[in-house]
C-alpha cells in the first residue's frame, strides 16, 4: 500500500550490474537473493526495504534469460541517494554469491545518471523544435515576400 504522504523522488542514478546464475532461476529467486543477502549488512543506512519505503531505491527491474543450463541478464537499480551511498550499495549487491541452490556472480556495469541523460534528451528535443520553428519562420516570411 502507498502512502499518500510519502514523497517519490525522480531517480538520480541506476545502478546497472550483470548476473549469471550457474542454474536455471526466476526473477523472484534474484530479488529474493539480493534482499536476503543484503539485509542487515550496513544497517538500517543501506537496508533495501527502507529505502524502497522512503523512495530512495525504486523498483529493482531484473531481466534474465535461461542460456546452456545457466541462468544470464541484467540487474537495474534506480536511485536517489548520494554517489557514496550509490557506490556502496553496487558492491553490495555484487557480493551476491548465491541464487537459490546455485552460485551466482553478479558483476558491476555502470552507473547512468538519470539526470543526465535526462537532460540530454531535453538538449535533443530543444534543437528539433528549434529547427522546426525556424522552417516555419522562414516558409511564413516567404509567403510574406510573395504577397
Amino acid at each position: 500500500m502507498v502512502r499518500e504522504d510519502t514523497v517519490y523522488p525522480l531517480p538520480k542514478y541506476k545502478i546497472i550490474e550483470r548476473i549469471e546464475v550457474k542454474g536455471i532461476v526466476n526473477v523472484s529467486d534474484v530479488i529474493g537473493a539480493i534482499f536476503g543477502q543484503t539485509e542487515g549488512l550496513f544497517g538500517p543506512h543501506l537496508d533495501l526495504k527502507e529505502l524502497q519505503r522512503t523512495g530512495r531505491v525504486g523498483r529493482i527491474e531484473v531481466n534474465i534469460k535461461p542460456k546452456n543450463g545457466r541462468t544470464v541478464g541484467t540487474i537495474e537499480i534506480p536511485l536517489s541517494l548520494d554517489r557514496t551511498l550509490t557506490a556502496l550499495l553496487a558492491a553490495t549487491i555484487e557480493s551476491i554469491d548465491r541464487v537459490g541452490p546455485y552460485e551466482a556472480k553478479i558483476v558491476f556495469d555502470k552507473v547512468v545518471d538519470v539526470r543526465e541523460e535526462r537532460k540530454k534528451r531535453i538538449l535533443k528535443r530543444a534543437r528539433e523544435i528549434l529547427r522546426t520553428w525556424n522552417i516555419e519562420m522562414e516558409e511564413s516570411f516567404d509567403e510574406l515576400l510573395q504577397e
